[in-house]
């Protein structure tokens, strides 16, 4: 079965994501043992979900660009948004993992002398992670993928727990006095990843839940549509976002005095209007009704 343009473009920066993954994971468990880091080994944990969420994507995209079939008439796009709500589950559930770990590290007050083999790991992770999330949102951006983007985003999360841990290690390893700093940074980053998590999965709820976009882009399309020789009115707009793409059903109502030929060719020229005005439409149906003098005179 041939690979559609959207598994072409996405499949290489996650594989390469996911080897990246693996590569820190090993560096970070192995270099947080060694330099005496907890907040370098959660982030090593934090990694392990990273893989996980590359193996989702991966998936989601192979089987959310489909194309429609006899029994998904619209399509596959809703398993992509599926796939991005189970990444936004798993971050927050990373996050709290980490959290009640760096919780109960705080309240026991366990002692963690990190050295400089630590601050290295960290350094590595930072780079590493944050060139992954730049390459990867470019590549979500272009493709107006909902769960390219959530795993770019993924990366970021993980880049910036780096960060963190980076400070609690650096000032642990500065005056072990502050010792506790290093599972303070790991609390941190936990709250932050939760709140990444919850606005992944709330734009994908947002989509399952068939919502509506923004007033702006409702405004366009009336606008748009209406701007078109030939269309009197609009009614009955219904706009939903299926894996990013905007779904939508407009009446358009024309003098009811033309021949179907010429109805169909204002239709036509509205779908034009909307494909170059609208970013990222997917599916447009669009319904020719006569104006009410129309059906008032027929019903005479």
């Amino acid at each position: 079965m041939k690979k559609t343009e959207a598994e072409k473009s996405a499949q290489p920066i996650t594989i390469v994501g996911a080897v990246v993954n693996v590569l820190l994971i090993a560096l970070k468990f192995m270099m947080g043992v060694m330099g005496n880091s907890q907040a370098l080994i959660a982030d090593a944990v934090h990694s392990v979900s990273d893989l996980f969420t590359d193996i989702v994507v991966l998936f989601g995209i192979h089987r959310g660009s489909k194309p429609p079939d006899e029994r998904h008439p619209f399509g596959h796009g809703r398993i992509e948004t599926l796939a991005t709500s189970l990444v936004g589950m798993l971050l927050i559930g990373t996050a709290l993992f980490l959290g009640i770990r760096s919780v109960l590290n705080i309240s026991a007050r366990t002692v963690s002398y990190p050295t400089a083999l630590a601050i290295l790991g960290a350094s590595l992770s930072i780079v590493a992670k944050e060139a992954l999330y730049h390459f990867t949102i470019y590549t979500g951006r272009r493709m107006k993928n909902s769960l390219v983007i959530a795993n770019a985003w993924h990366h970021r999360s993980d880049a910036l727990s780096s960060i963190a841990v980076l400070v609690g290690v650096a000032f642990a390893y500065i005056n072990p006095a502050w010792h506790l700093l290093d599972a303070y940074a790991a609390l941190l980053v936990s709250f932050f990843i939760i709140k990444v998590g919850l606005g992944i999965l709330a734009k994908a709820v947002h989509e399952l839940s068939d919502a509506a976009p923004d007033s702006e882009i409702i405004r366009q399309i009336e606008s748009c549509s209406l701007s078109v020789d030939g269309v009197l009115d609009v009614h009955d707009l219904r706009v939903r976002t299926s894996a990013g793409k905007i779904q939508l059903e407009i009446h358009i109502v024309v003098d009811g005095e033309q021949t179907v030929v010429e109805g169909h060719r204002i239709a036509k020229k509205v779908e034009a209007c909307l494909l170059d005005d609208i970013n990222g439409l997917g599916s447009t149906i669009i319904h020719i009704d006569p104006s009410e003098d129309d059906l008032d005179r027929l019903s005479k």
